[in-house]
């Protein structure tokens, strides 16, 4: 009698893609996924995600990840991105990853579900830049129209300026008198 195997692949689908997009902060000026988020897609507890890395902390420089401040976590609080640590939720401070250290947690837990959630996340960081980079487009382009635009402006205010005057009467002609002035 054959078993069945429940598939951990993961299908690229645009629920996935836009619920991974969600879960990518801009912190320091870099685009990063906290633990937890990560810990949630992978399927595994955060503290094993966190104890795998402490175990291999030499494939995690600072570039791949570093520990969040508490002006930081105060934020990300407020935003409800963490739970309250007063509400039964964390006591230490997380960690977050960039692009690179979440390439790099796919050798660290050793999954199937860690490589094909790993594939996902690269698409969804690749989607997030040819956005900014569309945007940035777009950017330019206003700016580009705005300027026309301010150039119009003046040669439309000159115009306006030369109709005005042609509309106001001009004064009449200064009459010479004729006879005796006195």
């Amino acid at each position: 009698m054959a078993k069945r195997i429940r598939s951990l692949a993961v299908r690229p689908s645009p629920v996935l893609t836009a619920s991974i997009e969600r879960r990518i902060y801009v912190i320091r000026g870099r685009k990063v996924m906290l633990d937890a988020d990560l810990a949630e897609l992978y399927r595994v507890p955060t503290s094993r995600l966190n104890e795998q890395v402490k175990r291999n902390r030499k494939r995690f420089p600072a570039d791949f990840m570093f520990q969040l401040n508490d002006h930081e976590a105060d934020f990300l609080t407020s935003q409800n991105a963490i739970s309250n640590a007063g509400r039964g939720g964390r006591r230490t401070l997380p960690y977050v990853f960039t692009e690179q250290g979440v390439a790099m947690l796919s050798s660290v837990l050793k999954s199937e579900r860690a490589v094909q959630v790993n594939i996902a996340i690269m698409r969804a960081f690749v989607r997030l830049r040819q956005m900014i980079a569309a945007h940035k487009a777009l950017a330019k382009k206003i700016d580009e129209l705005e300027e026309k635009f301010q150039a119009h402006d003046s040669q439309l205010q000159t115009v306006f300026e030369a109709i005005r005057e042609l509309l106001t009467p001009a004064p009449p002609p200064a009459r010479r008198r004729i006879g005796f002035v006195a």
